[in-house]
């Protein structure tokens, strides 16, 4: 008898439900707002009239219009076509640290009390959510090693461009901007680390790794020059590697006057056990909406927090979180300061969540997040392995930290089944997983990050699932090239996504360009979906 786990039946409800415009019948309503109050009136009548003409709306905005029960069941049906930690084994978005979050901590997000704050209250009303926020930033000032923190970047790309920002800031103020041009990074460092250098003014030089998945120190020292700027690296890095010569990186880069910045987005394997500072970086981040529990919320809100140095606290946006002794308050005085970098100061439900998740851990707690993160990684490594036609490419034989980038190049090459059509089909069975960021270095990647959130039975589950559906790919592997069957999710023409002209961002964008194509849409299908 086989000790696999027996795959559990699944079958996600799917509606063609169209989206929320297509619904919208004109006069409805879901609610009858009470008249304004005639002082009120007068009030906003005066701000606009004192508003330029070309700010003024000709005409209300266009929104939908529908009764209660058809908003409700419209988001309900919505609902039931979507997974999560809640619902599935979610160890699949590699690099995305998708992980359970304490219910209680929901409960305090959503309380009115910090619900209902506005960004515009006065210093004197908000005191609570910016003391949570200045004793975080104490937490994190621990954890990295670092002087200051910055709450403000919206997401973990927000912050490595404020950290590119930062640097090109740190050497104009020295009067070397022009010649220092160049961030060196990895080709297995997050994108948004060569992305961010490059929307900031940069030129990119990106590193490759020797045979045993290591970026090469022998290159690093061939392109650092004086118009080196700084280093932005991820470590470990997307390969799940960690690079134990980090340190030796950063004191070639300081050699030569640049700056190094640490990409902690995946700190989850690291936490307490090592720290940016004592490697010689200058500047990290986090990801509060993934090391630290609070969830991504479907790409947004989060918070990407970044740390910097004594020496570069001047350049950090403003405002910044500070405490008097007496009272908490948003400083503006910062002399240097590269201005704002988001709206109001960063996403407060975000840190609250993160603050309550370290403090019920504490210092201890932290690190053990990390040890049994990377238990885990190497237990779902070893399972993954033992699947014929997968394998772990660079460092044979050795453990990873915290997620692994795995190739199913052997089983395309003996049945032409692909990563993309493995990860469809497995959908089938309530799971998925991410491939890799282009371009493939990987062959056929999938890029696995199981975290600490998840028991040996859901690993034994989700390995289960891989190595039935690779099963498959042998016996039956139309059913995995069509897939998937019993989802929602469904394959998607590719073709469309390379021509600007088929691009819809809008719904009003939608309708006129469903016109020029003949009523298929930008999506070529009848029903888009949101």
């Amino acid at each position: 008898m086989s000790d696999r786990p027996k795959l559990r039946r699944f079958h996600q409800a799917k509606w063609d439900e169209p989206i929320i415009f297509e619904l919208s019948r004109k006069g409805r309503r879901g609610i009858l707002p009470p008249e304004v109050e005639e002082g009120i009136r007068r009030e906003v009548g005066d701000v606009l009239a004192s508003l330029p003409e070309k700010m003024r709306r000709k005409e209300p905005p266009k929104l939908p219009e529908l009764s209660q029960p058809e908003v409700l069941r419209h988001y309900d049906r919505l609902s039931q076509e979507t997974l999560g930690t809640d619902l599935n084994i979610d160890v699949g978005q590699g690099t995305c640290t998708m992980k359970y979050s304490p219910k209680v901590n929901e409960r305090l997000a959503r309380s009115p009390k910090l619900a209902e704050l506005h960004p515009l209250q006065d210093e004197s009303t908000v005191q609570g959510i910016l003391e949570v926020m200045y004793r975080f930033e104490q937490i994190l000032k621990e954890i990295s090693g670092m002087d200051r923190f910055t709450l403000q970047p919206g997401a973990g790309s927000a912050a490595i461009y404020t950290a590119a920002s930062i640097i090109r800031a740190y050497h104009e103020s020295r009067g070397e901007l022009d010649r220092r041009r160049e961030i060196v990074t990895t080709i297995f460092s997050h994108p948004s680390d060569a992305a961010a250098a490059k929307m900031a003014g940069f030129e990119v030089i990106t590193l490759y790794p020797d045979e045993d998945g290591y970026p090469d120190l022998d290159a690093l020292k061939s392109v650092v020059s004086e118009r080196t700027a700084g280093l932005m690296i991820t470590n470990p890095e997307d390969t799940g590697i960690f690079n134990p010569k980090v340190d030796e990186f950063v004191r070639v880069v300081h050699e030569v006057g640049g700056l190094c910045f640490y990409d902690q987005a995946n700190a989850n394997g690291i936490l307490g056990i090592t720290r940016a500072r004592d490697a010689g970086f200058d500047l990290c981040h986090f990801n509060l909406h993934k090391t630290f529990s609070s969830p991504h919320g479907t790409g947004g809100p989060a918070v990407g927090a970044l740390g910097v140095t004594s020496e570069l606290e001047r350049f950090l946006p403003v405002p910044l979180v500070a405490f008097d002794g007496e009272r908490y308050y948003l400083d503006y005085e910062v002399p240097e300061s590269i201005g704002k970098i988001g709206p109001f100061y960063g996403v407060p439900p975000v840190v609250l969540r993160a603050y309550a998740w370290v403090m019920a851990l504490g210092a201890r707690g932290l690190r053990e997040v990390s040890e049994i993160a990377v238990l885990n990684n190497n237990y779902l490594l070893k399972k993954m392995l033992e699947i014929p036609g997968v394998s772990a490419p660079y460092a044979k034989g050795k453990r990873r930290i915290e997620q692994v980038r795995y190739s199913w190049e052997e089983l395309t090459r003996e049945t032409g089944v692909h990563s993309e059509d493995i990860g469809l089909r497995a959908a089938d069975f309530g799971v998925h997983y991410w491939t890799s960021h282009h371009p493939w270095i990987v062959p056929e990647p999938c890029t696995l990050e199981p975290t600490e959130s998840y028991s040996k039975e859901d690993l034994d589950e989700y390995a289960a699932i891989l190595a039935h559906v690779a099963e498959e790919a042998r016996t039956d592997p139309e059913i995995v090239k069509t897939a998937p069957h019993r989802s929602t999710v469904h394959r998607i023409d590719h073709s469309v996504l390379d021509d600007p002209e088929r691009w819809a961002i809008t719904w009003r964008a939608y309708l006129k360009k469903r016109e020029k194509w003949g009523g298929s849409g930008a999506s070529g299908a009848e029903n888009p979906t949101e």
